[in-house]
């Protein structure tokens, strides 16, 4: 039932519909305490929405159709379209049909939505697909919905050697929130201890990054990382 509610995760922990929609509500709410706090004419603050996968972000056990996929990430949307969320930013996505779906429901509620992909050590999803290939599957089946493409919960080792650099579809990828560890998805699973990495390292891979991705602009931590590492990739940048 999980699936058909809507709730998937949040139902396997025992949250209802409601709970879900309070605590969606409640995250925004805390954005906007922040915004008022922190915002400045040359530091805006965008608010986002945040939704994970259906499924399992390293190896998900079910594909949901485009459609499917529309209909179970659109309860989660229609409470940020509620709130006061700039958009939706869909995290660890791992195949693309839910990426379609999750832009057809964003779509359908005027929220714009970026899609973050992961991917494995090889630099392909964990459905096998190229990246480029699922990016411009996702703009096709959209009409380019996308505000932009991200990719997180990689190391830069993983997916800087599938960048083409004469492909379109590489300005459509304006985020990165990368791993600190290059350890794959399925040693992340099994491991018993944080892999900070080397948050130097990590920095400057950011800099060869912004050769490969000259639309990147956004930037943060994924697995592994915390404050040095963002601090580090941010000096770098700047």
């Amino acid at each position: 039932m999980a699936r058909e509610s809507g709730l998937g995760g949040a139902a396997r922990l025992g949250y209802s519909v409601a709970e879900l929609d309070a605590l969606n509500r409640a995250s925004i709410a805390l954005m906007e305490e922040i915004r008022e706090r922190y915002e400045s004419p040359e530091t805006p603050f965008v608010i986002s929405g945040c939704i994970g996968p259906q499924g399992d972000g390293y190896a998900p056990d079910e594909l949901l159709s485009a459609e499917a996929a529309e209909t179970y990430h659109s309860i989660q949307i229609a409470t940020f379209a509620e709130t006061a969320a700039d958009m939706v930013t869909a995290i660890t996505m791992t195949y693309a049909a839910e990426a379609v779906g999750i832009l057809r429901a964003s779509s359908s509620r005027g929220l714009p939505a970026a899609i973050s992909f992961t991917v494995e050590t090889d630099g392909r999803l964990p459905s096998g697909q190229a990246l480029g290939e699922a990016i411009d599957q996702v703009d096709d089946e959209t009409e380019h919905a996308a505000a932009y493409f991200m990719i997180n919960c990689a190391h830069p080792t993983h997916f800087e050697h599938a960048l083409e650099p004469d492909a379109s579809w590489v300005t459509r990828v304006r985020g990165v929130r990368a791993n600190a560890s290059t350890k794959s998805h399925a040693e992340l699973d099994e491991a018993t201890a944080l892999d900070d990495g080397d948050p130097d390292d990590l920095a400057r891979r950011h800099g060869s990054l912004r050769l490969g991705l000259p639309s990147l602009s956004v930037v943060g931590g994924c697995c592994g990382t915390d404050h040095r590492h963002v601090e580090a990739i941010c000096r770098t940048l700047l």
